[in-house]
């Protein structure tokens, strides 16, 4: 028999925590009639300065650095980035170096890009670099170990077009940085659910 995948959400309460442990019970039979159940060891109450991952962000409040305001952060999960990087490190390993570098480069290019397609709407601009700097440690190491332990030097002179970036065959490393980061900025009170108010009729007169 197979089973449907669980269903993930959050649900936001303006309040304590005591005030969220106590509407359990009101969400439980909410989801009830779409053959929804909460599960016990999967359902935990948090407060916003905590922080907890949902669907690969961490959302968490913090302060905004240099000020004393603090804002609601949503930027990709370590979780998240560690999957990235592993998927980077197996893209770089010794059994790919009968690639070319081209070939290389444009497998990475496609996976970091398609990942950071996902997260770009999160406070990621700074991830998305300390990844890329991940991934031009590895193919530097990779083309060191493909030639015979090059210089780095060497690396620079033989593989790169402008300064330190990597390129060959007319195909340079872009990775997720050459995704641009759009904030989401649609609020909950925009997207219609079946518990959106709805606006009054208008009255027209004769």
């Amino acid at each position: 028999m197979r089973f449907p995948p669980p269903t993930l959400l959050v649900v936001l309460v303006n309040g304590q925590r005591h005030h969220a442990e106590a509407l359990l019970d009101e969400v439980a039979q909410v989801i009830a009639p779409l053959g929804l159940r909460l599960a016990p060891d999967k359902t935990r109450v948090v407060g916003i300065d905590e922080g907890f991952d949902f669907l690969g962000f961490y959302i968490r409040r913090m302060r905004k650095r240099g000020t004393n305001q603090r804002f609601v952060y949503t930027i990709p999960s370590k979780k998240a980035i560690k999957t990235v990087t592993t998927r980077v490190r197996d893209r770089t390993s010794r059994s790919t170096l009968h690639l070319d570098l081209d070939e290389l480069l444009l497998g990475l290019n496609r996976s970091l890009q398609g990942w950071a397609n996902y997260f770009r709407y999160g406070v990621s601009k700074r991830v998305f670099s300390t990844v890329d700097y991940h991934a031009w440690r590895r193919i530097g190491a990779w083309l060191q170990h493909k030639h015979g332990r090059l210089a780095w030097k060497d690396v620079r002179r033989r593989f790169c077009d402008q300064g330190w970036r990597f390129a060959y065959n007319g195909v340079v490393f872009t990775g997720a940085s050459r995704v641009a980061v759009t904030r989401y900025r649609y609020r909950g009170s925009t997207i219609p659910t079946p518990w959106t108010p709805k606006p009054a009729a208008a009255k027209t007169s004769n």
